[in-house]
């Protein structure tokens, strides 16, 4: 079948989010944080040495793959999009880079791998939320070329742990953490459905069109979203809570 039309025909489907800041349960020492709890780090500008510090007790016990997916199927979802990582640059996923749920943590475990597990023995599609340009743990994440007035925090960038903007280099983060993660993301997992990218900001159309070739290298059938940016995507999703006019 048509992988735009699958998808089509999906409709209904389960976007989770979760990550460090999920510990934080949008308070960070007494005071509440944004709208968008995924965006706490930066809007209190936490030390990524406290973020670390939830990393190191990061053990979500009540995380159930199995679980999570049978409440989907029992609402009719056809599909399940994850934050395996976010903007503050947890993966949930054994990586090369280790900062993430097996490496650096107590729990030692892959949260993606176990969804993809359930989701293949439901019948669901998983997709894959990544933050392919925001990296709050990374010196030379990007968005420090971006204007700082629309984010939801400080800044785009971690701008309270690396200041000095001329130092950094997106492509730095680029080759040695963001496009490892997602050719893991791709690869170990089995079948993806979708890839849900977020944020392109100082991204340029070839860091777009890399990714893109190499989403769909890996994964021929898995459809890409417009946040790549570059104008290099298969299907358009729009700002957040935005209902389109057509």
């Amino acid at each position: 079948m048509d992988i735009y039309r699958q998808f089509k025909e999906a409709k209904y489907g389960l976007m989770l989010h979760f990550g460090l800041y999920s510990l934080l349960g949008g308070e960070y020492r007494g005071s509440r944080g944004p709208y968008y709890a995924e965006w706490i780090q930066c809007d209190k500008q936490i030390p990524n040495a406290e973020m670390e510090k939830l990393a190191a007790i990061f053990n979500p016990i009540y995380f159930d793959a199995d679980e999570i997916c049978d409440f989907a199927v029992r609402c009719g979802m056809k599909y399940i999009v994850v934050t395996a990582k976010h903007h503050e640059g947890f993966a949930l996923f054994r990586s090369v880079d280790k900062f993430n749920s097996f490496d650096f943590s107590p729990c030692r475990r892959d949260l993606i791998g176990e969804l993809a597990d359930a989701c293949k023995k439901r019948g669901l599609k998983l997709g894959i939320y990544y933050s392919q340009v925001i990296d709050w743990h990374e010196k030379h994440g990007g968005g420090y070329l971006s204007d700082p007035s629309d984010a939801a925090g400080a800044s785009w960038e971690n701008s309270w742990d690396f200041p000095d903007k001329s130092e950094k280099d997106y492509n730095i983060c680029f080759e040695n953490k963001i496009l490892p993660q997602i050719k893991e993301l791709m690869t170990n997992y089995g079948e993806i459905f979708l890839a849900w990218f977020d944020m392109p900001l100082d991204s340029t159309q070839k860091h777009s069109k890399i990714i893109y070739d190499l989403v769909k290298k890996l994964q021929p059938n898995c459809l890409i979203n417009s946040r790549l940016g570059g104008g290099v995507y298969d299907y358009v999703s729009l700002g957040d809570n935005e209902i389109p006019d057509d």
